[in-house]
């Protein structure tokens, strides 16, 4: 590997104009990592099938072509003595990349992203960085089962001492992921499969946009106005965030106008977006592919109850219930936040 270490102090746009150059949420990654990669020497990835595999969800295809098996490194099945590596390396003054293939598989390895990536810069005073980006594939739908189909974005957040991004476009895929690569901070990126665009997957109109082809940031800590609306806010995110534009599409025939916040980012929250929109429509709905207890949901709600409890009308949450995924679809399919789930929250917030 490479020792020739260079900074990423340089400035790059943030927030361009997305121009009309269409590329998938996975293309965008692959791009974004590139990009980063021929400028600094210091950028590798590291994880299992991301070689000429090109990752099981496509995060790295043709990566290896470009930068050979030194800074495309496939590892072993052992999530701990990878994650570790990345860890030692960013310590060292490298910015890995390491993927963790499902976030479901965090637990035999979250001694070293929570005890030591999320800490060290706590427990050296501040004196070490952890410029490391750990990614990694989340979400259901797909028949994965219990232990590949979780979300789990909220367990994540709830630990301090990691910045938390989870995209649903193409556009910020790429921001999100170039503002993860120059952090000097520990940062989860976090892509639903279903937002990827993946040919072998689900179509998804929404999984393919327009990408400005330069190098460019979304801010992390920034959420977006996906939709604007006046009669009920929907907060959201990753592939939540496609259902939800579906069915204010639809309702928008009858009348009723949704706004649809995509946070984009979870740590940090964009409280001031959320209370901004429920201040104009008075109606709250949190939409979360995650368990509803403990997590993200209740989260989003506190930050208006806390803040202007008069705002709040109305207040519902469409997530997962406190269930494991299931594998039948039907099953699944009954405990994840659909459009048709999303659709009677929105109904029954204007009737109230």
């Amino acid at each position: 590997m490479s020792t020739t270490i260079h900074t990423t102090s340089q400035a790059l746009p943030v927030e361009p104009e997305a121009g009309k150059r269409k590329l998938s949420t996975a293309k965008a990654i692959q791009e974004a990592i590139a990009q980063q990669m021929r400028t600094d020497d210091s950028v590798f990835v590291m994880g299992e099938d991301v070689g000429p595999y090109g990752g099981i969800f496509s995060s790295t295809t043709g990566l290896i072509e470009e930068f050979g098996p030194t800074r495309i490194i496939d590892t072993p099945i052992s999530e701990t003595a990878f994650i570790g590596t990345g860890i030692g390396a960013a310590v060292e003054g490298m910015r890995p990349i390491v993927e963790l293939m499902f976030v479901d598989f965090f637990g035999v390895c979250m001694d070293q992203i929570y005890n030591h990536m999320a800490k060290i810069h706590y427990e050296s005073g501040g004196n070490v960085q952890v410029p490391m980006v750990l990614m990694t594939a989340t979400g259901g739908g797909y028949s994965d089962g219990a232990q590949h189909s979780q979300s789990l974005w909220g367990t994540f957040a709830h630990l301090p001492g990691m910045k938390v991004v989870v995209p649903s476009s193409p556009y910020d895929a790429k921001g999100l992921m170039t503002a993860a690569i120059r952090s000097n901070d520990p940062v989860v990126f976090m892509f639903h499969k279903g937002v990827m665009g993946l040919g072998w997957m689900k179509k998804n109109k929404r999984s393919i946009g327009a990408v400005p082809e330069e190098p460019y940031e979304v801010p992390i800590g920034k959420a977006r106005v996906a939709r604007e609306g006046t009669d009920v806010t929907i907060v959201t995110l990753s592939l939540s965030v496609h259902h939800s534009l579906d069915v204010a599409e639809k309702l928008e025939k009858e009348g009723i106008s949704v706004e649809v916040i995509d946070l984009r980012s979870l740590v940090p929250l964009d409280r001031d977006a959320i209370v901004a929109s429920v201040s104009k429509t008075g109606r709250l709905i949190v939409v979360d592919e995650d368990y509803q207890s403990f997590g993200v949901s209740g989260e989003v709600i506190a930050s208006v109850a806390e803040r202007q409890p008069e705002l709040l009308k109305h207040v519902a949450r469409v997530c997962v219930p406190d269930v494991p995924l299931p594998y039948a679809s039907q099953l699944e399919y009954a405990v994840l936040p659909t459009p048709a789930r999303i659709e009677a929250a929105v109904r029954e917030a204007v009737a109230s």
